[in-house]
């Protein structure tokens, strides 16, 4: 018996989503898809198979916004285990070089930790979806192909032991967009002298979700076996709620009428660059650019440029 055909729908919407671990991003995002029947979705950033925790997914005229939380802060808590490299640098990839563990105390480990904060040149894993040639990165190391991993400058806001058991160091990472804790850790083992690769990742937040709510695929498979779709949308964050980090312009009516023709009007007075422009009816209209008292439209959703087609006149021919 064949399984029926997934018959997907317009849905708009941010659902922060706990992936769970052995799965990639796409796979998790896919999995949601079909639970909501969104035609349209992406996720804000490919977290590892061996990785958890908060992966907010796009439905939707929210993809539009997708590659703003793509390059937001994250949050992320971790477990290095000391004395063994791998060549994916965790604990899916195969064993490198295994070295003794030496004596170490809390103030050996924060030397080592020290360098490894803030504005910091890191070279990427060579198991990473970085792209060379137009190719993964991680396409070229499955075949066995030398690579040699390129290097980019990226921050890390906070890098700190939490615990220390033995071996395995518990941390605590805060880092902008395109920094890789696997990096992090490795490097961090190797100023140690012996090596390190993480055993475990959770992703903690992304900006603007610092607090999020997080739900599983598993909860959401329950809630839509006893509550039906209503039950899993009303998981579901509005779109404004990924744009909390931008400030906001109201506009009326007649203006609103004239950013979705794409055309610039006046605004209120604030700070100039990229601001949340907001509708009469208190919906986001989505993204313009503030200078001085002129506003331009950006990229807007699709209820934006609707309001700025000419209505059909009335007793005109179907």
């Amino acid at each position: 018996m064949t399984k029926a055909k997934t018959r997907f729908r317009p849905l708009d919407g941010i659902l922060l989503l706990d992936k769970p671990q052995g799965i990639s991003s796409n796979q998790a995002l896919q999995q949601a898809r079909h639970l909501f029947r969104a035609e349209k979705g992406g996720h804000t950033g490919s977290l590892d198979p061996l990785a958890t925790g908060l992966l907010p997914l796009c439905f939707g005229e929210a993809t539009k916004i997708a590659g703003l939380l793509l390059g937001s802060a994250k949050a992320y808590e971790t477990t290095a285990v000391l004395g063994l490299t791998t060549d994916s640098d965790d604990a899916d990839g195969a064993p490198l070089v295994e070295r003794p563990v030496p004596e170490l105390d809390d103030t050996a480990i924060e030397a080592a930790l020290a360098p490894l904060r803030g504005p910091i040149r890191q070279r990427a894993p060579i198991y990473s979806a970085l792209k060379q040639g137009g190719e993964p990165l991680y396409a070229k190391a499955r075949r066995g192909e030398a690579i040699e991993a390129p290097e980019r400058d990226v921050v890390v806001h906070r890098f700190e032991l939490l615990e220390r058991d033995g071996p395995r160091l518990r941390l605590h990472v805060e880092c902008g967009s395109g920094t890789y804790v696997r990096s992090l850790v490795r490097d961090l083992g190797e100023a140690l002298g012996c090596g390190a690769h993480v055993a475990t990742l959770r992703r903690l937040w992304v900006d603007p979700f610092r607090e999020p709510r997080m739900v599983t695929l598993e909860a959401l498979r329950a809630m839509r076996e006893t509550g039906g779709e209503a039950a899993i949308e009303a998981c579901l964050q509005p779109i404004e709620a990924g744009l909390s980090q931008f400030p906001r312009a109201d506009v009326d009516e007649p203006a609103t009428r004239r950013l979705g023709q794409g055309q610039t009007v006046d605004c209120a007075e604030g700070p100039d660059g990229v601001v949340a422009v907001f509708g009469p009816d208190g919906r986001c209209l989505g993204l313009g650019q503030r200078t001085g008292l002129r506003l331009a439209p950006q990229r807007l959703f699709r209820w934006a440029a609707l309001s700025g087609q000419p209505e059909q006149a009335a007793g005109s021919a179907a």
